[in-house]
């Protein structure tokens, strides 16, 4: 199993050094051959108008589109999600629409707004510490798309539907590898 990380933009070592203490081979993603490459994606936080015209300028927008109509595991973290989801209440930048959900940018604030929360993971006993960086809020969430994280005000923080993944905060930011486990678990079952 080969995972990539897409490095247009934003955290995506982190990720990396994440599934590398998994004994998880990773690898960056920065064209369409290196994504032909990889079994599943990660699109990491970052900017997201700035990742949404790095794509577009690769057209790698258009082939993680293609790719997860066929199957491949995306999972998006906080400008990442931005990017996967179906519609942004802000209409900017355009989403890549893989999962059926509506997001609001930066709904947590600017950056001097940023925190940590500890949430439940997937049914989870044991708090899953959540860090939010000007985060996206999930508004809106489509039937087919499963909560499998709130916060303590009850929005949902985490969803999956299918092969997609979504969070609005950074695991790649802790030392819980948690969530990078759910994907790779995500990843070998697909």
């Amino acid at each position: 199993m080969k995972i990539g990380v897409l490095a247009l933009q934003g955290d995506f070592h982190e990720h990396m050094s994440c599934f590398k203490k998994l004994n998880v081979d990773s690898s960056e993603v920065r064209s369409k051959p290196d994504l032909e490459n990889v079994d599943a994606l990660v699109i990491p936080g970052g900017e997201s108008t700035t990742i949404s015209k790095l794509l577009k300028s690769t057209k790698l927008d258009e082939m993680i589109v293609k790719k997860s109509s066929e199957g491949m595991a995306i999972w998006g973290t906080c400008a990442g999600l931005i990017m996967i989801s179906k519609n942004i209440k802000e209409n900017d930048p355009k989403p890549l629409g893989l999962l059926d959900i509506t997001v609001s940018r930066n709904y947590y604030g600017r950056q001097i707004d940023s925190f940590v929360e500890n949430i439940k993971f997937d049914s989870g006993n044991i708090p899953f510490e959540a860090v939010f960086i000007r985060a996206p809020a999930i508004v809106e969430i489509e039937k087919s798309v499963k909560t499998i994280a709130k916060s303590e005000n009850n929005m949902p923080v985490a969803v999956r539907q299918n092969n997609i993944l979504g969070t609005s905060f950074h695991p790649e930011l802790t030392n819980d590898l948690r969530i990078h486990k759910y994907f790779i678990e995500m990843v070998a079952i697909i």
